[in-house]
């Protein structure tokens, strides 16, 4: 095997069963067809299992391996339920409440937490037990560049979101002698269901493209390479990592106040 077929196979997934949870829509279903496309098989996982069927549907159209099933991370039984014995796993859901901590109600701020904090711990924990029992796997988990800079209407989002980013160092740091890795990705804005309230506004909607580098909101697709890299082996010695593909938002100085 010459040299450059070793490199490129240093991100084939041939072989590596990987459990991609929010596979029904946004980074999500991105992630999950291109962990087939580099030859996983992929288990589509969503709180909307008909969203998670077409996901997995369309993997096996385009000659991919993939099955799907309804999981609800807020519930640990449910989560056991999908973690068989993946070798990735990947975790996207969140939700936020846009309001200035002054208008906050404790249920709002619950809810918040008891997704994106508790749900990605759910996930997280249990995925950990069974890889440091084999030995193996990589976690992937989607913080956002609110675990490093904040604005008005974001400060409950941004708490769980830099709470995840907690979470994954501390598990990495436990589960690194076991062979285990685990990282988080941070996107900047992405047009996916999240980003819905933002999109509608074109004001809000413009600010914030002009806000990155690149003068622009990015793609799901774009954030399949990234996960795609964390979960093979060209990131083998990645672990307890922020991945920050944000198209430069976190390098340019400026600021928006929301219409909130």
């Amino acid at each position: 095997m010459s040299d450059l077929q070793s490199y490129r196979d240093l991100f084939d997934l041939s072989g590596r069963n990987a459990l991609v949870i929010g596979a029904g829509s946004g980074i999500g279903k991105a992630g999950a067809e291109a962990l087939a496309a580099f030859g996983a098989g992929v288990l589509c996982a969503d709180i909307d299992a008909e969203a998670a069927a077409v996901t997995a549907a369309g993997i096996t159209a385009g000659g991919g391996a993939a099955s799907n099933a309804a999981v609800d991370i807020g519930d640990p039984a449910s989560v056991e339920s999908v973690v068989a014995e993946p070798d990735i796993v990947v975790s996207t859901p969140a939700i936020n409440v846009r309001k200035k901590m002054l208008s906050l109600s404790d249920e709002e701020f619950r809810r918040v937490v008891d997704l994106n904090l508790r749900g990605t711990f759910n996930v997280m924990t249990t995925a950990g037990r069974g890889m440091a029992e084999r030995g193996r796997g990589s976690i992937i988990v989607i913080s956002s560049i609110r675990s490093q800079v904040v604005e008005p209407g974001q400060g409950v989002y941004a708490a769980t979101k830099a709470g995840v980013l907690q979470l994954v160092k501390t598990l990495a740091a436990e589960l690194g002698p076991a062979g285990v890795r685990v990282n988080a990705l941070a996107p900047g804005v992405v047009e996916t269901p999240l980003t819905e309230q933002i999109k509608a506004n074109p004001e809000w909607y413009d600010a914030y493209a002009t806000k990155s580098a690149l003068g622009r909101w990015s793609q799901p697709v774009e954030m399949a390479g990234p996960i795609v890299y964390l979960a093979s082996d060209a990131s083998s010695f990645a672990t307890g990592s922020l991945l920050v593909v944000d198209g430069g938002w976190l390098a340019v100085d400026g600021r928006f106040t929301p219409p909130l």
